[in-house]
């Protein structure tokens, strides 16, 4: 593991290598531990490379056996090895040379989870960001592309199945007891794109028949027992691939498309050309183990991973501060996949509640960067909301501002002029600027600029004149390593809604920029009159999350009401709903921290019931509006000096309100919206149960007994409805034998299920309350709990620390010394999961002073520890960090 203090890298510092890779030929001898590598790389130098320029290989705690120039064994005095790179002199000026390089590994004992490793018997690689140099001494970097031959050998019993990028080109026996595989790869690619797996597999297969007629091989590959679990998961990749094809010209391009699922991985899934490895999280479902979230994102996090094989792949970044252009861009695509897949209103609403809750904090941050980070310490730690969530949400104002058919073309140049390259921001920018003739260097600005905008607005109406003036200032606020901004372009949806419920037509507008309906604020202070106004509108702005901003608007609770009831935007009518609600929270914390009892607006909950009960909304749209602020939202709004109990009690407060005056409603509902047909993942049928279950839990608040929930327990025939009736039970009644029993027979029931039992352990890490540290940490000590698989580390400390914040964010500090502990201990073992827990710390300058100062006296115990990760020491130093 590499404890170094790490170097800093700068966009500013980029230059191109000095060697080209031509082709690149390996050879892999697997054995858990003494697994032979051969690498054959060919290259050739750069034109205008100094003539005495050595080739510098990256590598990454590497046993070379042997290193061959051109087949001959090269001199000692030609090479040295430093720790992470292998510096060859002495090689041709003008002719192509080929290096070989002979490693040794031992899979078996990688348990970082990168380069090459094998867990439950299977051989498998992670390769970004930078896993490659793990494997063997290589440019080990994006903007190094070449084409692959893979060779695998390896022990016929326990690895029948051997697969690599590309299309297999040849099986047969290898002596005794073993065989071979070998795959070529004809698109060139960087070696972060490279995967082999190897192991005793079960298979489901299908074919796809593209736009063009050609018949594609799909292959997903899953441990036995385990093949009908993964039919959603091939749906899902039939329609992506269609999807690509209809709205992006995307076909696919090589004879075989193959998943593999395995259950010890750092990342959700991996995009490497022709063979994603996917976390089994992502890919296994069916009605009796997975619930309507896990079948949503098994639908997303397949078709993003297909469509990086264009926006990633085909085309791919020149260095990581480009991430953004992969990830990003991606994420857009998947957004749109998922949302003409489901309800779009419905799934923009779930889109901007993770961004609000998970990207938000990160700008408001010490972790804050720009969606094109300029410089980092460690990749790893920039797989970020920001890049991923903001990134994408950079690419929708892109076609916001240009239009849809404006964006399409720009699309479509981006993927005819650039194919088979590594690019950057600029190059993907100045298509659109090229098909728009507009200048977008403004717009950039987003890609460069952290932080989260905050747009003031005031509006005023003149009845004699009938004009309506809507006045905007913008504000960027500081983050680190930026003090200063410049006033972004930031496009904002609108609307003006008339007394009647209307909208007005607009007949003229005077102030700046407004295409349609969005309003193109680019100065710090704007002010747009609007003419021929027949009376007093309601301004709705930032319709569909337009952009990626805070809004300070004083609308009254009637004005909200009029948005909520009457907006043809169903995203502004959620939005309204959500700003009735967060004065009533906030004011509900201030009364709790004052030692009074709580009011609320009755009009606020006569809203929220209407919506409920209005059966011309979606059920999916109805669960979301009754879906309150979490915990963190109340925190965000806050702003400082937050203390999570109050937020929690407060919290309870207003859904026992609701569910109180509510009841009549929510009983009508949890019966109206049950079925009795047999279960459909499809998104109607996902509205029905999100909406009886949402009943369910107003219910809880309302009768103050677990009967209900416990026989919605015991009759659930899904799991969707099995794990949220546990949920109310655990959260509710966590003392009580209901609860108790449930728990036992949940984990009884699905005791062989890994996946299934990340929920029993999930629901119980976010069990809120003062004992909440102390349950997780008898949770740690069963037998059920595996430290070293990600996936249950993250369902339990994870989800503790990140989603139970009164729970982990204690006044005597101990869930933040608890935290510190595990980090310390995983750190040894898995640098990038350590890492992503240590994040959940991320807003602890937030917390009132007590527990802010515990929070930085564990954040100074990890820090001052001599044996940290890059990973870890990169988060602890920038938290630390005074803006």
């Amino acid at each position: 593991m590499r404890t170094e203090t790490g170097q800093i890298f700068t966009l500013v510092d980029y230059t191109p290598t000095d060697f080209i890779l031509e082709r690149i030929d390996l050879t892999f001898e697997l054995h858990p531990l003494e697994t032979k590598v051969t690498a054959r790389s060919l290259f050739h130098r750069r034109p205008g490379a100094a003539l005495d320029a050595p080739l510098v290989l990256d590598g990454d705690e590497l046993v070379m056996t042997s290193l061959l120039l051109d087949g001959i064994e090269l001199a000692r005095d030609h090479y040295e090895e430093t720790g992470k790179h292998l510096i060859i002199t002495g090689l041709p000026e003008e002719i192509a040379f080929e290096i070989t390089v002979e490693t040794a590994l031992a899979p078996a004992n990688n348990t970082q989870l990168m380069g090459l490793y094998r867990s439950n018997g299977v051989y498998c690689t992670q390769c970004e960001a930078e896993g490659f140099r793990r494997i063997t001494y290589a440019y080990d970097r994006p903007d190094a592309l070449g084409v692959y031959t893979v060779h695998i050998i390896a022990d016929k019993a326990t690895c029948p199945v051997m697969l690599s990028n590309g299309n297999c080109i040849g099986k047969a026996g290898y002596g005794e007891g073993k065989h071979f595989a070998s795959w070529f790869d004809p698109h060139p690619k960087p070696s972060y794109l490279f995967a082999l797996v190897a192991g005793d597999l079960g298979v489901v297969e299908d074919t796809f028949t593209t736009m063009s007629g050609r018949e594609v091989a799909l292959k997903i590959y899953v441990e036995h027992g385990k093949e009908p679990r993964a039919a959603y998961a091939m749906d899902a990749l039939k329609r992506s691939m269609r999807w690509d094809e209809e709205v992006f010209g995307r076909e696919y391009d090589l004879d075989i498309f193959m998943i593999v699922a395995v259950s010890d991985f750092n990342m959700g899934a991996m995009e490497n050309k022709g063979l994603n490895i996917f976390n089994d999280k992502y890919v296994l479902a069916d009605p009796e183990t997975a619930t309507d979230a896990d079948f949503a994102n098994i639908e997303a996090i397949i078709a993003h991973e297909y469509f990086h094989n264009w926006t990633g792949n085909r085309i791919t970044c020149r260095d990581w501060f480009q991430l953004c252009l992969k990830e990003g861009l991606t994420v857009y695509r998947d957004h749109e996949f998922s949302a003409d897949q489901r309800s779009r209103a419905v799934k923009r609403i779930a889109e901007v509640r993770h961004l609000k809750s998970e990207q938000f904090p990160e700008d408001a941050g010490p972790l804050a960067h720009p969606v094109r980070p300029t410089r980092y310490k460690e990749i790893n730690n920039f797989y970020t909301s920001t890049v991923y969530e903001k990134g994408s949400e950079v690419t929708r104002m892109i076609a916001t501002i240009l239009g849809r058919e404006t964006f399409k073309q720009g699309m479509d140049l981006y993927f005819e002029r650039h194919d088979g390259q590594a690019v950057t921001i600029e190059d993907f920018v100045k298509c659109f600027e090229d098909v728009s003739e507009r200048d977008l260097k403004q717009f950039s600005l987003w890609y460069h600029q952290a932080g989260t905008p905050l747009v003031s607005v005031s509006t005023e109406f003149d009845a004699d004149l009938q004009e309506f003036t809507v006045s905007l200032e913008q504000i960027v606020p500081p983050t680190p390593g930026q003090a200063r901004k410049e006033p972004m372009h930031i496009p904002l949806k609108f609307g003006l809604i008339l007394p009647n419920g209307n909208e007005a037509e607009l007949a003229g507008v005077t102030g700046g920029e407004v295409t349609e309906d969005v309003l193109h604020l680019t100065e710090r202070s704007q002010t747009f009159t609007f003419t021929n106004i027949p009376a007093r509108p309601v301004l709705s702005l930032n319709r569909g999350f337009s952009a990626p901003i805070n809004v300070d608007y004083a609308l009254t609770a009637e004005d909200l009401a009029q948005i909520a009831v009457h907006d043809r935007d169903l995203f502004a009518r959620w939005q309204a709903l959500n700003s009735l609600a967060l004065p009533e929270l906030t004011g509900a914390v201030k009364a709790v921290r004052n030692g009074e009892a709580p009011t609320f607006n009755p009009a606020f909950i006569a809203a929220l019931l209407a919506a409920a009960a209005d059966e011309d909304l979606e059920p999916a749209f109805r669960a979301q509006a009754l879906a309150l602020p979490s915990e963190s939202d109340i925190a965000r709004e806050i702003g400082s000096n937050n203390d999570p109990d109050a937020n929690l009690v407060a919290r309870l407060g207003v859904l026992n309100a609701i569910g109180l005056t509510g009841r009549k409603i929510f009983a009508t509902l949890f019966e109206t919206m049950s079925s009795t047909a047999p279960f459909t993942p499809d998104a109607a049928s996902a509205g029905r149960r999100a909406l009886r279950n949402t009943a369910l839990t107003y219910l809880s608040f309302a009768d103050n007994d677990p009967t209900l929930a416990r026989e919605a327990f015991d009759k659930a025939d899904n799991m969707t409805d099995l794990s949220h009736a546990l949920t109310v039970l655990a959260h509710h009644y966590p003392d009580s034998t209901e609860t108790a029993d449930a728990l036992e027979i949940f984990a009884t029931r699905f005791e062989g299920n890994p996946l299934v039992l990340d929920k029993w352990f999930a629901i119980q890490a976010t069990t809120p309350g003062p004992d909440a540290l102390d349950r997780v940490k008898a949770l740690m000590e069963s037998p059920r709990f595996n430290g070293g698989n990600p996936n249950r580390v993250r369902a339990l400390i994870g989800t503790f620390a990140f989603s139970n914040l009164s729970g982990f964010a204690r006044a005597d500090g101990a869930g933040f010394d608890f935290l510190a502990g595990q980090v310390l201990d995983i750190d040894t073992r898995n640098p990038q999961l350590a890492a992503r827990l240590l994040t959940s710390l991320r807003s602890w300058r937030m917390l009132e002073a007590q527990r802010a100062g515990h929070a930085r006296r564990a954040l100074m115990r990890i820090d001052s520890t001599s044996t940290l990760s890059v990973d870890v020491r990169d988060i602890a130093e920038r938290m630390l960090k005074e803006s």
